[in-house]
């Protein structure tokens, strides 16, 4: 079947068109990727006066509904909860959650971990030894969610992944969400760098880092860069590089919704590491980290795949999204940042003769259909052929059935 639609493989065909903006009469509704504002649920602690606020702030700047505001109680600012305590919060938050919620935003910084698990992980999975180390450096039970592109993780899996919105203090949680609810939609035209450092236990992600930047050729400007850290850069989009300590990050500019985490033993303790904490990331304008609490060894199935989070992020999922399926072993590590920041999600829809130009990055490969209807209500009816969507492609060729409603699916 000849597919309706005319795949332009190469970007710059689109110099070549003479297209405008399409008319405010053609609507176009692409499959959901990404998790809502609406299937998010905000987590307060009462008794943690900086996490109340947070989440008010968050609500209003993510429009949360006010049924998903779920609120705990307990004392604020230790490190660790133990999971006799951890499993009575988790059957409050359970009966409390609404069914259409799919994630969690957690508003505290302490407590990070539950006993051997991250509180992010603890929160998803429930508490559960299996997603710690039996032994020194041996692995642990792995994701359901690693690589795992949809946006209903607790319809399909059962799991609502979790983020904390973390902070030492409210000036700069209300910066890192605005940071993330400036990202929505950008596109933002920054680099990736791939830092490839002296520290061979830390350094392990590196053997991938060649594979990885030409997967990105012609989607994320990539850079693999041998050096201890980066230094006076001012378009820091992804940053991952393995180190105890990463330097000169005063010195950089993260464009909003930046990603950046370094591959260490102990960057998950937020409030009391040894080595550098994944909060230093945000204090200097990324938008999402992650780190482990309890010591993992260099497997690299516990820590981000620089790849995956790339591929995922930059097809428009939330950072909450795109984060939790790049790590396969999860449960000792801890996800922190905007949940819902989204900087490549979005389209534009123009008009060229009797075609409308579709410029997206968020279509999963796969087969897709077009339907058409003259009013919001339908009757909706198929157009003829399929879509066949490949790797990486974002410019394509719609038919022009007029005026009205169209949705892709």
């Amino acid at each position: 079947m000849q597919a309706f639609l005319t795949v332009l493989l190469l970007c710059s065909l689109a110099l070549y068109l003479p297209a405008c903006p399409a008319a405010d009469d053609i609507h176009l509704v692409l499959p959901e990727q990404r998790i809502p504002a609406t299937a998010l649920a905000v987590v307060v602690n009462d008794a943690d006066p900086l996490s109340v606020r947070i989440g008010n702030y968050y609500r209003k700047a993510r429009n949360i509904p006010a049924r998903n505001m779920l609120h705990v109680h307990f004392t604020p600012g230790k490190p660790r909860m133990r999971r006799a305590e951890f499993r009575l919060i988790k059957a409050q938050l359970d009966a409390a959650t609404p069914p259409s919620v799919q994630a969690y935003a957690i508003t505290w910084t302490a407590p990070y971990r539950v006993d051997c698990m991250s509180m992010t992980s603890a929160f998803a999975f429930g508490f559960d030894e299996a997603f710690c180390s039996r032994k020194n450096c041996a692995p642990t039970r792995r994701s359901d969610l690693f690589g795992y592109g949809g946006a209903t993780p607790y319809t399909d899996f059962g799991i609502r992944p979790a983020m904390v919105v973390a902070a030492g203090s409210f000036a700069q949680a209300r910066a890192l969400i605005d940071r993330g609810v400036a990202s929505d939609a950008t596109g933002p035209a920054g680099t990736a760098y791939l830092v490839s450092t002296s520290d061979k236990a830390r350094n392990v992600r590196a053997r991938h880092y060649a594979t990885i930047k030409l997967h990105m050729q012609d989607w994320i400007n990539t850079r693999v860069v041998q050096t201890e850290a980066l230094q006076d850069i001012n378009n820091v989009l992804f940053y991952f590089t393995g180190k105890t300590r990463v330097p000169h990050l005063d010195t950089l500019h993260f464009v909003p919704g930046a990603v950046a985490d370094h591959l260490t033993s102990t960057g998950g303790r937020l409030t009391d590491s040894r080595q550098m904490s994944a909060l230093r990331w945000l204090e200097a304008g990324a938008t999402g980290s992650y780190g482990t609490v309890v010591e993992p060894c260099n497997l690299t199935g516990k820590f981000p795949n620089p790849g995956l989070l790339m591929d995922a992020y930059s097809a428009g999922r939330t950072l909450l999204q795109a984060y939790w399926q790049s790590v396969q072993q999860p449960g000792e590590g801890i996800f922190i940042g905007e949940p819902l920041a989204a900087p490549f999600t979005g389209f534009t829809l123009e008009e060229h003769n009797d075609r409308l130009v579709l410029k997206t990055r968020v279509l999963l490969p796969g087969r897709y259909r077009l339907y058409y209807s003259e009013g919001p209500a339908g009757p909706y009816r198929t157009l003829p052929g399929q879509l066949k969507v490949r790797y990486h492609q974002r410019l394509f060729m719609l038919p022009d059935a007029g005026p009205g409603y169209y949705r892709l699916e």
